[in-house]
């Protein structure tokens, strides 16, 4: 398995973690050739892989580089850029591509178009619209904004410009001129007060597979980021009949990850697709048995799995993102928090931490020393 990603991405290292426990063979391809990724005693080799830009000859050049040199069955992209990529450029590259053809993946990149095809079956999602002058002039209230996607064919630099809470407009609008500025369409996206979830699993022929739904604790960085504390709880048959129903329509296939806010009244609202390997994947992967490999069989063509729902009452821990988040929040005062942080993270499968892989946290520390 050749996994193209950049080199701290903590999804892609519980990926290569998993196919190699599963008697992969698993190399890496980063912008620097290695990274924390490279560093993982499940990495057995690595490759310089620049990032997707302008027309894409460097990326593809890089992929076909690692490709020749090593003995690989799949390419998988760590993020939206590298997933999509992979999928504009399959016909270019000497290698099966794990993800979906290009339409589909543009198709839920786009976050327009996967409100749109949310409310087709009847998931609920914010409301958005694209950051006009006009639309910023009449939106009333806080706002989140967003990059509209965060990858397009020939993009010059990242269009990955996380989200940001804003009381008003006015507050916004040098965030939204930042996204333009980067060459990417910025949107508004009505704030929805809630707990984040997600539900998880392998798509094929028209059912989820590995269900797992978890459940977010902590968030880093405060308020609206990424899962630093999260556990599984037993799904929710609704809301998987309707992702079902979504994924049908877009013709989805694989690994995915759909988050969702959940408020007062229980309604969960789709924020985000996922569909390539995530931070919080250690959890799937400890709590169920085996997404990632499942993926990887599936789309070499093995048979459909028989994969049971994951084991409610799991733990997840991001550490680092844990902590960072206590030193900011300080709940019941920044010692109490730093302690709780630590009890809940003994009892944890973690994102990067990992006592029989101790050198991607090793590599992280030094990177962290260095900047300083």
């Amino acid at each position: 398995m050749l996994i193209v990603a950049t080199g701290r991405d903590r999804g892609a290292l519980a990926a290569i973690r998993a196919f190699r426990a599963a008697g992969w063979y698993v190399g890496v391809g980063t912008p620097d050739g290695g990274g924390v990724l490279g560093s993982s005693r499940a990495s057995q080799a690595s490759y310089r892989v620049p990032r997707p830009r302008h027309d894409g000859r460097d990326f593809v050049e890089g992929v076909r580089r690692a490709a020749s040199s090593g003995s690989f069955d799949l390419v998988f992209g760590g993020g939206d850029d590298w997933m999509a990529a992979l999928s504009a450029y399959r016909e270019q590259l000497p290698l099966p591509v794990a993800h979906p053809p290009f339409d589909v993946v543009e198709t839920v990149l786009d976050k327009m178009l996967l409100a749109d095809h949310a409310a087709s079956v009847g998931l609920a999602s914010p409301r958005t619209e694209l950051a006009t002058d006009e639309a910023l002039a009449g939106w009333d209230g806080p706002v989140v904004v967003k990059c509209k996607e965060h990858w397009a064919p020939d993009q010059t630099q990242s269009l990955r410009i996380e989200a940001k809470l804003f009381a008003t407009t006015d507050d916004a609008v040098a965030q939204v001129a930042r996204i333009r500025a980067a060459g990417a369409q910025p949107i508004l996206q009505e704030v929805v007060a809630g707990s984040l979830g997600a539900l998880i699993g392998v798509f094929h022929e028209g059912r989820l597979h590995g269900r797992t739904q978890q459940v977010s604790t902590r968030l880093w960085p405060t308020p609206n980021g990424a899962s630093a504390r999260a556990y599984t709880v037993p799904v929710d048959e609704d809301l998987s009949a309707r992702v079902e129903a979504l994924l049908r329509d877009l013709g989805w296939h694989g690994l995915v990850e759909l988050q969702f806010l959940t408020g007062d009244d229980g309604v969960p609202h789709l924020i985000d697709f996922n569909g390539r390997f995530f931070g919080s994947l250690a959890l799937a992967e400890s709590a169920g048995e085996g997404l990632v490999r499942t993926w990887a069989d599936l789309t070499l063509g093995g048979p459909a799995p028989t994969l049971p729902d994951a084991r409610p009452g799991r733990r997840y821990s991001w550490l680092a993102g844990d902590l960072r988040r206590a030193r900011v929040e300080r709940r019941n005062g920044l010692l109490r928090d730093v302690v709780a942080s630590l009890r809940w993270a003994l009892t944890a499968q973690h994102s990067t931490l990992s006592l029989r892989d101790p050198r991607p946290s090793l590599a992280l520390a030094r990177e962290r020393v260095r900047r300083r």
